[in-house]
């Protein structure tokens, strides 16, 4: 306590203008490093407890001792001054600014984890603790805003503040860590390992240290890429494109030793063990932790390429890949966080006034990998890949932090009950668990232990749906936003895209023009460890982008092409269908396909709208050509449609996804007892409720729908009408030469290319038999 009191009353010592300038600017003060300014946040910031402090400082204990002395002597011979009654002024309003800006917190974060277990409320500290001593109070307090982590109310100020985890802080703090303390008997295989031929062909080492030059960042931001094909045994018909210079192809390996994968230490005997129930005995004994399907994507993902794959499906594949991308993620950390702490050691080690800058292995910020998947269920499958592949064994568990509050979270009720709707196979798969669709959560790794519900920028990993991210980043002018912890972002994933189109694509959109760029805080950073791609604002051309997705769509497409820069190049899967769902479609009857002609791709929303109305709809007019259901994509055709149906007051109803279900109801009891002669039909209800129409008859597709399958579905909805009767039952589909991708996937690739050079109307005539 005595040490305490006279480390206090020699801060009293300074004047207020010196203490601002040693808050503000502390970091880069000249004479002052990490040891004193600890000392001086513990005075001039008491909301840090004083656990923060001991555990920031546990590492440093013996550097401490013998320099506080000598700071003692140096601060004895500074001469305080009268401040002019301005500056105190100044000082104090900016103290009171400061003071209410720590009581405020995101509304939106606050409501969406308010509501936490009561066995981790009893261990939620009052305030954030400090993550590294550098840390200012307006920089921690604007990482609690972002993050919308856990929370507990404040009873004296009626605030909600960020839930911070004391016990683990000082655990997963990189910059206090070291390699002996976290990774025990590894540390003598990792250092041997450093100096061997092996780390020098790790793909991670080759990638993060390769040293662009600005010729090539030029030439990367300007010319077009070049591109070669080639097939691979499982994935098929692969599009290599790059702009540096030619990459060698690479080559589809029969064979996979996990041992040539490099991966982290833990992962080669975890993986095997994880992986099991993918495999079968068919299976090689050189290639027994992989399936064929993720042998070729885990190649292409360990080169660090980026990568497309549209041929993710829920009911066959989606966990198999989904196990292969946690596998690349998990081991991208714990590769990085090992050379952090490894640096850490040699850095205590080395002696006083050699160079430091060879160890730069940090970012900007520290989360390395962003994971976008839709629900939350995805992220409760995702962390508990994570858990299995760092336990060893049945004895080392790992410790996690706060996983009973997860699974509360984002697990499902066990008493909701399904609905009694039978659904398709692909739905029950899809929207299994929690379908919750607004969250985001931060992980930090490390080789024995994982803390859930980290401070983003504490964090190694961030799970989050696009809506969550549309959260924190925010809108231009809001005053609530951040996006700094999106700076140095490593890994993206993007898992199931093509559920994004039914959710708002804006918002996938919109978290791709703020990632990776230069955040307007440092954060505590240490400049001397960050890389100096980071520091060149160079991080996008590093970055590499997993994007899997259930079909092939312009939108996603255009993400994949617009927005990944990586050096390595790119690798999309492109194969062509070659028999669409139409061959799915069980009832016989007539499909006539009208092309309409359209100058470009923006002009072709209003050619379609006025195609059919001048020369679709009127033949449906007649009242003969009642039971007639529209099918519409997109939700502003339909509002226009809708409009246009009530202007010239036509017989009609309409459901879309906001409908509520007593309007469902009544709009499909009027169109089955033909009261309503059209039905308007919506693709994104039909994605989210599955429901049967009955009383089909005729049946629209105003555009080509996003999901192929869908196109068999709603045909096979005329067989559930008793009384119908097959010969007036029709269907008509408007596409033009922009729909090329959808319409190979309902008539196949070959009829595809004929409709499309033919410029005719066609008409077919296809069932599930021939």
């Amino acid at each position: 306590m005595g040490k305490r009191r006279g480390e206090r009353e020699l801060l009293r010592s300074l004047s207020k203008k010196q203490k601002k300038h040693l808050r503000e600017f502390g970091e880069e003060h000249p004479f002052y490093d990490n040891v004193f300014l600890l000392l001086l946040l513990r005075s001039c910031f008491p909301f840090q407890s004083e656990n923060s402090d001991k555990s920031s400082a546990e590492s440093d204990s013996e550097a401490e001792a013998e320099q506080v002395s000598v700071y003692h002597k140096l601060l004895a011979t500074l001469k305080t001054s009268p401040e002019p009654e301005s500056d105190e002024e100044e000082d104090e309003s900016e103290s009171e600014e400061a003071g209410e800006s720590e009581t405020e917190m995101d509304s939106e974060g606050s409501q969406e984890t308010g509501e936490a277990d009561g066995e981790d409320k009893n261990d939620v500290p009052d305030r954030e603790e400090g993550i590294t001593v550098a840390d200012t109070a307006e920089q921690t307090l604007g990482q609690e805003q972002a993050d919308g982590a856990d929370t507990s109310c404040d009873p004296s100020h009626g605030a909600i503040e960020e839930f911070t985890d004391v016990k683990h802080e000082s655990e997963f703090s990189l910059e206090t860590n070291f390699m002996e303390e976290e990774s025990g008997d590894c540390n003598a295989d990792q250092r041997d390992s450093d100096s061997s031929q092996a780390v020098s062909e790790d793909p991670f080492k080759q990638h993060m240290d390769k040293e662009l030059e600005e010729k090539e960042v030029e030439k990367m931001s300007t010319l077009p890429k070049t591109s070669s094909q080639t097939k691979w045994p499982r994935l098929g018909q692969l599009t290599f494109s790059s702009t540096l210079e030619k990459h060698k192809t690479l080559k589809a390996e029969k064979e996979v030793d996990v041992k040539w994968l490099h991966l982290h230490k833990p992962l080669e005997s975890t993986w095997p063990k994880v992986n099991k129930q993918f495999l079968s005995s068919v299976n090689k004994p050189s290639d027994a932790s992989f399936t064929p399907l993720q042998r070729e994507l885990f190649c292409i993902m360990n080169t660090y390429r980026d990568l497309f794959y549209p041929e993710r499906n829920a009911l066959t594949n989606g966990e198999e890949i989904r196990h292969a991308y946690c596998l690349h993620a998990l081991n991208h950390v714990l590769k990085a966080n090992a050379q952090v702490l490894s640096n850490n050691a040699k850095r205590r080690d080395q002696k006083p006034g050699m160079d430091s800058d060879d160890y730069r292995d940090q970012g900007l910020t520290r989360p390395k990998v962003l994971m976008v998947v839709p629900f939350r269920e995805c992220a409760l499958r995702i962390v508990h890949i994570f858990i299995s592949l760092l336990e060893v064994n049945e004895k080392k568990k790992i410790d996690v932090s706060n996983k009973k509050r997860f699974k509360g979270e984002f697990g499902s009720d066990p008493e909701e009950k399904p609905p009694n709707l039978k659904r398709p196979e692909d739905y029950e798969a899809v929207f299994a668990g929690n379908i919750d669709d607004h969250f985001r959560i931060g992980v930090a790794i490390l080789q024995k232990s994982m803390r859930l519900y980290a401070p983003f920028y504490s964090s190694d990993i961030i799970i989050a749906s696009p809506l969550g991210m549309r959260t924190v980043i925010g809108a231009e002018g809001e005053k609530k936003r951040d996006f700094d912890f999106l700076s140095s972002i490593e890994v993206l994933i993007i898992d199931q895209a093509d559920i994004y189109l039914m959710q708002n694509w804006e918002h996938v959109l919109h978290l791709m023009k703020h990632i990776n760029l230069l955040p307007l805080d440092s954060h505590g950073v240490d400049f001397s460890r960050v890389r100096m791609l980071n520091l060149n604002n160079w991080s996008k051309y590093y970055r590499q982008t997993l994007l899997f997705s259930a079909l092939q769509d312009p939108q996603i497409n255009s993400v994949f092409s617009k927005h990944c820069f990586n050096y390595m190049g790119q690798v999309a899967v492109r194969n062509v269908p070659l028999s669409g769902s139409i061959s799915h479609v069980v009832v016989q009857l007539p499909h006539v396909f009208q092309r309409l002609e359209a100058e470009n791709s923006t002009s072709v929303i209003d050619t379609r709208f006025q195609f059919f109305v001048n020369k679709v709809l009127p033949e449906y007019r007649d009242a003969i050509m009642s039971h007639t259901l529209i099918y519409v994509p997109s939700y502003f055709d339909y509002v226009r449609l809708r409009n246009y149906f009530k202007k010239e007051d036509l017989n009609f109803t309409h459901i879309c996804e906001y409908t509520k279900k007593a309007g469902i109801c009544r709009a499909r009891r009027f169109f089955l007892k033909g009261e309503k002669q059209f039905l308007l039909f919506t693709e994104r209800f039909h994605f989210y409720k599955r429901y049967t129409i009955k009383g089909i008859r005729n049946l629209i597709f105003y555009e080509l729908p996003t999901y192929s399958h869908f196109y068999s579905e709603i045909c096979n909805m005329m067989k559930a009408t008793d009384n119908g009767v097959d010969a007036t039952w029709t269907c008509t589909v408007l596409y033009s030469k922009y729909d090329a991708q959808k319409l190979a996937a309902v008539v196949g690739i070959d009829r595809t290319a004929q409709m499309l050079q033919s410029k005719k109307t066609v008409h077919l005539f296809v069932t599930g038999e021939n």
